[in-house]
């Protein structure tokens, strides 16, 4: 990841379409001794811990005086992350520097600091989020959190014919369910029951049939019996009422599928027939065209490349022998695949690529939210006395048998739920708002189910508020290197008493990418295979398979033939609607012309360009051609170019929630609903 050296800046000449308005630059204050504070577009350093810390230009225009004073100034800002709107909100602001140049008076840069600390709060200004991801200057410590993760391929199935992994948590676990009368499998999230001697499983719109909870499934055509059209009926009104896809005009929307049971970790990549292969424009690469996975041959090794959850892997053969490469390690032609072309949704996952870099400073970004202490609370349940494991190399402990995430330290039960801390002296509550999480939290080894919560945060406590924030980890979206990966790769073992309590899985769902929505279901994997939960008392808790149990991944239509991911012009995007903001539902949570562009660097000069387009530099009272100094020039279009960047991010967010053609992706529940009883 590059670091520029002399400047950072957050371009902002603000899309008018952005969901939320955004604030017009510059903005502009009143001093106490009556002069006109004009406040330039901020600058951003580092983002961490909720905190943003920025330069701004400003000019001071004194009373009595034509002329203007330049100066800049460094702030402290404690912000608010919306990540639906893709904006970040600043709450409340330090001023520890006030540079003016010229000016040695105290008391001057002492009343413009005043009045920056007390004036800025109120102008409401919203920061377009991924211009702040196109500017940043990254503060990687971040990255440090996801160490350890774990990279073993899981078993990967390649076949040549349309088909859909049906992954089982081990062994089948078959449960009398009393109110259909029927046994169904009840660790799995896909809907497979048992009706006289057979077994169907539903999916996609259609019916399927074994013998065996595990196939071989074969698409049944036939009149299925009236308690199965009850199943099929619940399933889909679910499936509406959540809003997932149910658009037949998709493509693959009525796909017969081969169905590959799996009771394993697996991965199933595959093309329609025997695999085609078209060229990359500029690399030795090849893709196979008649798949909708990432699968490539890199000519010069004569090597098969496939990108899963992140990660690459590489072998001889499309049937076996796969090895994890790091994403620093691929051949050098997969960064340079070109932006537009039919396989860039790869690049964030390619090192050193402006996707990946974008990616990970997305990884960085909190979702914000102000808890409410009055209101603030939790529902834990357990599978018969609480039961707690020691977290190896930490004093933590967390509870087996639950689908709530409670961890016990030093007599205090703590429960994160939908990105929430919450504090009992008991593991049954009463729970209230946490105000200081176990400083161990982030010890927490990944080859544990609770290790997302090391990534829900706890920024500040007023009296009446506790301010918390999630970052994308939370969510199964992890840093590793210089990429992003989904899921830590460990397989978790299951709570299985009287209930079934499954834990995140990595592997199963062809996660892939989305620069705006996050980790997406994969393309031949739509919303109306899984069971959404239909208030039977069984698999209501599927979201529990991809992290917390209040969310599920969207799913996004994109067919990659003919344009890519990264262009302008997203011709085609369904099922955008889902909300990623956990937050969203919980009743304790409270919520909140082209400007001309003014830079600064961190020595406080004071830099635009004008009408001709040429940088000039502030100098007294007057702008200064900078003809005779190249290497500013440089840094001042690179800033230029990072702004164009992040402008074309934000036109391609709003085109893709725009343009949203099909149902959606369900909203979270905000609980996981009725666990599932083991008679």
């Amino acid at each position: 990841m590059k670091h520029i050296p002399l400047f950072c800046c957050l371009c902002c000449c603000l899309a008018s379409f952005i969901a939320r308005a955004q604030t017009e630059w510059p903005q502009t204050l009143t001093t106490a001794a009556g002069a006109i504070l004009k406040i330039y577009h901020p600058q951003p350093d580092s983002f961490r811990d909720n905190i943003l810390i920025y330069r701004s230009a400003f000019s001071l225009l004194e009373k009595g005086k034509t002329d203007p004073l330049f100066g800049t100034f460094q702030a402290n800002a404690t912000v608010e992350t919306d990540r639906d709107d893709r904006t970040v909100s600043l709450l409340t602001v330090k001023v520890p520097v006030v540079n003016l140049p010229g000016q040695t008076d105290a008391a001057v840069a002492n009343g413009l600091r005043a009045t920056l600390e007390t004036g800025i709060p109120g102008l409401e200004i919203n920061i377009p989020l991924d211009e702040l991801l196109s500017s940043l200057d990254v503060n990687t410590e971040a990255k440090k959190l996801s160490q350890g993760l774990s990279n073993r391929p899981p078993g990967i199935i390649f076949a040549t014919k349309p088909s859909i992994l049906v992954v089982i948590d081990g062994e089948p676990r078959i449960q009398m369910n009393k109110d259909l009368g029927m046994e169904v499998v009840v660790n799995t999230p896909y809907t497979i029951l048992k009706h006289g001697n057979s077994w169907y499983l539903y999916g996609g719109k259609h019916w399927y049939l074994a013998l065996s909870p595990t196939g071989p499934y074969n698409y049944y055509s036939g009149s299925i019996p009236p308690d199965l059209s009850k199943v099929q009926a619940a399933i889909d009104n679910a499936d509406s009422a959540s809003g997932s896809h149910t658009d037949t005009a998709r493509e693959g929307a009525n796909m017969i599928a081969d169905i590959v049971v799996s009771t394993v970790p697996a991965e199933l990549i595959q093309s329609n027939g025997d695999p085609l292969y078209d060229p990359i424009a500029g690399t030795g690469l090849l893709y196979v065209s008649n798949s909708n996975d990432d699968i490539f041959v890199d000519t010069g090794s004569q090597l098969f490349f496939v990108l899963l959850a992140g990660r690459w892997y590489k072998s001889s053969r499309l049937t076996g022998g796969w090895e994890y490469v790091p994403a620093d390690a691929l051949p050098a032609d997969f960064a340079r695949i070109p932006e537009g072309s039919p396989k860039d949704n790869v690049l964030a996952s390619v090192a050193g690529t402006d996707a990946a870099r974008e990616a990970v400073l997305d990884a960085q970004i909190p979702q914000t939210a102000r808890i409410d202490r009055k209101s603030a609370s939790a529902q834990v349940t357990y599978d018969g006395d609480p039961k707690f494991v020691d977290i190896h190399g930490t004093h933590l402990q967390y509870a087996i048998n639950t689908p709530a995430t409670v961890i016990r330290y030093k007599n205090h039960f703590y429960c994160v739920d939908g990105g929430v801390w919450s504090v009992s002296d008991s593991p049954f509550g009463p729970w209230a708002a946490c105000t200081a999480r176990p400083d161990e939290v982030d010890l927490i080894p990944p080859d544990y189910p609770v290790y997302n919560v090391k990534y829900v945060y706890i920024y500040d406590v007023m009296p009446d508020y506790v301010y918390m924030g999630y970052t994308p980890g939370y969510l199964n979206d992890f840093i590793y290197g210089p990429t992003i990966v989904y899921g830590t790769g460990f397989y978790y073992a299951p709570w299985w008493g009287s209930f079934y309590y499954p834990r995140p899985w990595t592997w199963g769902f062809n996660m892939w990418y989305n620069p705006w929505y996050g980790w997406c279901f994969g393309y031949d994997l739509g919303l109306d295979w899984f069971n959404l939960g239909v208030g039977w008392g069984w698999g209501s808790w599927v979201s529990d398979w991809w992290g917390p149990r209040s969310y599920r991944p969207p799913y996004v239509w994109h067919h990659y033939r003919g344009h890519g991911l990264y262009e302008r012009d997203i011709r085609r995007v369904e099922n955008v609607n889902h909300i990623n903001n956990l937050y969203r539902p919980r009743p304790d949570v409270l919520t909140k012309p082209p400007a001309q562009r003014i830079y600064s660097d961190r020595n406080g000069n004071v830099y635009k360009k004008d009408g001709r387009g040429d940088w000039q530099q502030r100098d007294g009272n007057q702008w200064k051609n900078l003809t005779n100094r190249p290497a500013v020039i440089q840094h001042l279009d690179k800033q230029e170019q990072m702004h164009e960047r992040g402008q074309m991010r934000i036109q391609n967010f709003q085109q893709m929630r725009g343009g949203s053609t099909g149902g959606g992706t369900p909203r979270p529940t905000g609980g996981a609903g009725r666990p599932v009883k083991k008679n």
